[in-house]
């Protein structure tokens, strides 16, 4: 059986297991029906409530819900949260192949570059055009 001290501070893991649930998009009774008769939703309420719960329960829990028992005594929101907000900021998005700067005013500037470009070459075409015409008469 754990002990408060076996968690990490700030993990509250009946928390964790009602997040994997509505991730999941599990009602308590749904959770109750899958761990078996002697569960309810009472119950599976009452275990949310906990912040430390026993390696046992979590072990059919985290069986129920498909996840690892780790996920369930170490998720930490917060960290989460951290990690996300440090990984992507307002104008730098990191994928596999690195960080790529997009700057929406660069963009449309090279957008306005490449139209002025294309009719300047549609108005050298008509002024040829309109030569040939004259040339013709």
């Amino acid at each position: 059986m754990s002990t408060a001290t076996d968690a990490p501070k700030n993990i509250h893991q009946g928390r964790n297991v009602k997040r994997f649930r509505e991730m999941l998009g599990l009602k308590q009774e749904a959770l109750a029906i899958q761990l078996g008769d002697d569960w309810s939703q009472k119950r599976v309420s009452l275990l949310e409530a906990k912040e430390i719960i026993e390696d046992d329960i979590i072990a059919k829990v985290a069986k129920a819900l498909n996840v690892s028992e780790e996920a369930i005594k170490n998720f930490d929101s917060e960290m989460a949260v951290n990690v996300i907000s440090n990984t992507f900021h307002q104008q730098a998005f990191i994928n596999s192949t690195g960080t790529f700067n997009i700057n929406p005013i660069e963009k449309w500037l090279e957008v306005l570059e490449e139209n002025k470009k294309l009719y300047e070459r549609l108005l050298a075409s008509e002024r040829e055009k309109v030569e040939l015409l004259k040339n013709k008469n």
